[in-house]
């Protein structure tokens, strides 16, 4: 059986036909219903612009190909069983899988999805699963237990940040989102969260999130902490290097830069978590119907060569950008 893959080189991405492997005995056959680009890494990515440095750290589980040539890289895959165990066809799983309309994997590389999360909003997963993790590096996952509630600003108001505003709240802290864009107003009011511009961010705030993937927003975290301020860096810069005014008030008020990667269970969770917990934590915690106004665009899997080239060209600046594919694929 053939499938269709997307492959990018260094600005330029295609459709590529490959021949799938046999379904073994604990093996599934997937057929893609939903993907999503997980916009900030996909298009360092799609570019050529992940640091030699970093390339096993950044490898996605089911990647094929190289960094610095052509790769098949992703990790936001929503579909069907087709084949496989009697007790697996037909499910909805999500698969940490590049965009491609069918795919065969192990069966113990798939989650299942609740049936009371559907299937479009099931592609935020992997990011959901990364907020969840910085929550707790944030040490925001406690106030629902009865614990402290925090002061948290959260810098960037992309997809990243706006799962993050919507877990602080969640978890009861009083939260600013902040963004250059005053049109991301109009989000922050769907989640339930106070919004403003960077000239009107209200300072001495106890937790900042950065996730802007820019020095001006990351000096800007730095002059919104109260003292002892814990600033968490979600950003991935990629090669670039994010100048900071390590010189001026961040001693004398003892601030805290900490850095947030999913690829490690929070140290503050490592004894109750598993990555599997983890994930099906991050599943619960999509079920909030107003997430869907965080996917902003779609289009179909044959137009991903056009639309990868627009997100790393700056043309499009959707919050998530959700592909579809055909049922009959």
């Amino acid at each position: 059986m053939d499938a269709t893959a997307f492959w990018s080189d260094h600005g330029t991405g295609r459709l590529i036909t490959q021949t799938l492997p046999p379904v073994g005995p604990n093996d599934l056959l997937i057929r893609t219903r939903f993907s999503a680009i997980s916009k900030g890494t996909e298009v360092l990515v799609f570019n050529g612009a992940v640091p030699v440095s970093e390339y096993e750290r950044m490898r996605a589980p089911f990647q094929e190909g190289e960094f610095d040539g052509p790769v098949k890289y992703g990790y936001c895959n929503v579909g069907v069983v087709e084949q496989g165990p009697d007790d697996w066809v037909g499910q909805a799983i999500f698969c940490l899988y590049p965009h491609q309309d069918r795919y065969v994997v192990p069966k113990e590389r798939v989650y299942r999805l609740p049936s009371d999360l559907p299937l479009e909003r099931a592609v935020l997963a992997a990011n959901m699963e990364t907020c969840v993790n910085a929550l707790a590096d944030a040490g925001l996952d406690q106030a629902i237990n009865g614990e402290k509630t925090y002061s948290v600003s959260i810098i960037g108001a992309g997809l990243v940040g706006c799962l993050m505003a919507h877990l602080a709240k969640t978890n009861g802290h009083v939260v600013e989102l902040i963004d250059i864009n005053p049109a991301r107003q109009h989000i922050a009011d769907l989640l339930g969260v106070g919004f403003c511009t960077p000239d009107r961010a209200q300072t001495e705030r106890e937790v900042i999130v950065h996730t802007s993937a820019s020095s001006a927003g990351l000096v800007h975290a730095l002059n919104l902490a109260a003292l002892e301020g814990l600033i968490v860096e979600m950003s991935w810069f990629g090669t670039t290097q994010p100048t900071l005014p390590l010189g001026e008030a961040f001693h004398s008020k003892r601030l805290t830069i900490r850095s947030s990667q999913v690829g490690h269970i929070a140290p503050a969770r490592q004894a109750s978590w598993t990555y599997a917990t983890r994930f099906a934590h991050a599943l619960e915690c999509l079920k909030a119907p107003e997430l869907d106004a965080l996917i902003t665009d779609e289009s179909p899997f044959e137009a991903l060569p056009r639309v990868m080239t627009e997100l790393s060209q700056g043309k499009a600046t959707p919050l998530c950008h959700r592909i579809r594919y055909s049922e009959l694929s």
